[in-house]
């Protein structure tokens, strides 16, 4: 099996997650993006518990790509301090992993 993994982020709106999932795809970061929420999320900040709604974006891409999509989503983020975590895909089928890694290859 090829090697992919699973990386999310979370944002405040709708808007930004469709954007941050559609060009991820776009410029061959990421083979498929799914946007879900509105979700709660409870967090320490500045020495406060806070909770604000987003929306999570979950991006399947090759391994070998994840450092570029992180750096991608960081850069386009609009959190000060931005959470994308990387999760390795340790099993799943391998003909949809050979079809995540083709597709973040250059355009064919």
């Amino acid at each position: 099996m090829k090697p992919i993994v699973i990386v999310t982020t979370t944002v405040n709106d709708r808007t930004t997650a469709d954007r941050l999932a559609a060009n991820a795809v776009a410029v061959r970061l990421a083979a498929c993006a799914q946007v879900s929420g509105p979700l709660t999320s409870t967090y320490h900040w500045r020495g406060d518990v806070e909770s604000a709604v987003e929306h999570q974006v979950t991006f399947k891409t090759a391994e070998d790509r994840a450092d570029a999509l992180v750096a991608h989503l960081v850069e386009a983020h609009p959190y000060e301090v931005p959470e994308v975590v990387v999760v390795p895909a340790t099993g799943g089928n391998a003909a949809y992993a050979s079809w995540v890694f083709e597709e973040t290859r250059a355009e064919r």
